[in-house]
């Protein structure tokens, strides 16, 4: 029997309510809510990593790396520097922070160099097929339109995560292929799971909650 697991991503961003000493508590709330049948990651402001990974015993992943080794490169991020800070992943290409694939062919080099966990942000069905080839972990599908709204992309745009699953496992059957964008609820979640989806991306949904408790809960509903 093949056992799929699952995955929840909590990005972060630079949101107030998830930088500093607000990050640490928000990631200590999601590992309270972690059973084992979900992975939980918290995705953090490169400034937070060390602290949350020192205090949480989720695995945590970083915003960001650039394609660098030590020396001369002031202001970027060097991947040596997140894993040692605890990171045990990264994402690239998000839609706020686009990259060409040049960018992502030689960052992920540095990472598997490094030994940290790629994921990968496409925002079409065109990108999600041209990153597959690069090899990532994962491969997060996300409409750039429809992030942060209230509308998720397994409602609204049901066939560009099904398209992008069979497109993606034709280059690489292995790698992870999860969803974001306006996801918000179990309801969006179970169709993301029914779409060939093995996990969702989410930031606002739970970052902005009012109780982030009850919709940590509610989004892990949708797994079952």
């Amino acid at each position: 029997m093949v056992i799929v697991k699952n995955y929840l991503f909590v990005n972060f961003k630079t949101y107030e309510e998830a930088s500093g000493d607000k990050a640490l508590a928000l990631a200590k709330l999601i590992s309270g809510q972690f059973t084992g049948e979900v992975e939980i990651i918290p995705v953090a402001q490169s400034l937070d990593l060390k602290e949350i990974a020192s205090n949480v015993s989720l695995k945590v992943f970083a915003q960001h790396i650039d394609p660098i080794s030590f020396g001369s490169n002031t202001g970027k991020i060097l991947p040596e520097a997140v894993k040692s800070a605890g990171a045990v992943g990264t994402v690239l290409n998000h839609a706020e922070n686009k990259v060409e694939n040049d960018f992502i062919e030689k960052a992920v080099q540095r990472c598997k160099e490094v030994g940290l966990t790629i994921m990968l942000c496409a925002e079409n069905l065109e990108r999600a097929k041209q990153l597959a080839t690069f090899n990532p972990d994962f491969i997060a599908v996300e409409p750039p339109e429809l992030i942060g709204g209230d509308i998720s992309v397994s409602t609204a745009n049901p066939e560009l995560i099904s398209d992008s699953v069979k497109a993606i496992h034709e280059v690489n059957k292995e790698i992870i292929v999860i969803t974001g964008a306006g996801v918000k609820n179990s309801e969006d979640v179970k169709k993301a799971v029914e779409l060939g989806c093995q996990g969702v991306f989410v930031a606002s949904g739970i970052v902005s909650a009012k109780d982030k408790e009850k919709a940590i809960k509610e989004l892990l509903k949708g797994f079952r």
